[in-house]
């Protein structure tokens, strides 16, 4: 897993319209880039709808939201839709980010190993340097909204 102090990929990715989505293009901002396994999912929706009800003071903090998927583009538009997210999903269909921020590993559930996403939150300054990250373990999804501004308002 990248490490504080790291550079993030300046190509995230495309988001859910499409559109290529650049470190690079949040220039003056930092951003608060989060990884979830799936959208849709109770945890997953938890978390976009703690970061929704938190975003407006998010930005006044000097950050942007940014999430990211290995779902395609149309399931984060409908999940944006359902849930009335005010910021971009990056659709990670290729796998690429996930494994280059070392978030894609090996999982386990009722004895059942797969890969799939560690749901890690990555606060990256305005160069595109990590400054902080909050870990799997770290993560409550319900309030992590609250959890990331506690950190950035020390």
């Amino acid at each position: 897993m990248k490490n504080i102090g790291e550079q993030v990929p300046d190509l995230l990715g495309v988001d859910e319209n499409g559109n290529e989505v650049r470190i690079s293009s949040f220039k003056g901002k930092k951003v608060v880039l989060y990884f979830y396994p799936k959208d849709n999912t109770s945890g997953c929706t938890a978390e976009a709808c703690s970061l929704r009800d938190h975003y407006e003071q998010i930005k006044e903090a000097g950050y942007e939201i940014v999430g990211v998927s290995v779902d395609g583009e149309v399931s984060h538009r409908r999940f944006i839709e359902k849930h009335s997210l005010p910021f971009s999903l990056v659709a990670d269909t290729d796998k690429q980010l996930v494994q280059d921020m070392g978030v894609w590993a090996e999982k386990s559930m009722y004895g059942r190993k797969y890969m799939g996403t560690l749901r890690t939150t990555f606060l990256v300054d305005k160069d595109g340097v990590i400054e902080y990250v909050f870990g799997p373990k770290e993560i409550k999804t319900s309030t992590h909204g609250t959890q990331i501004l506690g950190h950035i308002k020390k």
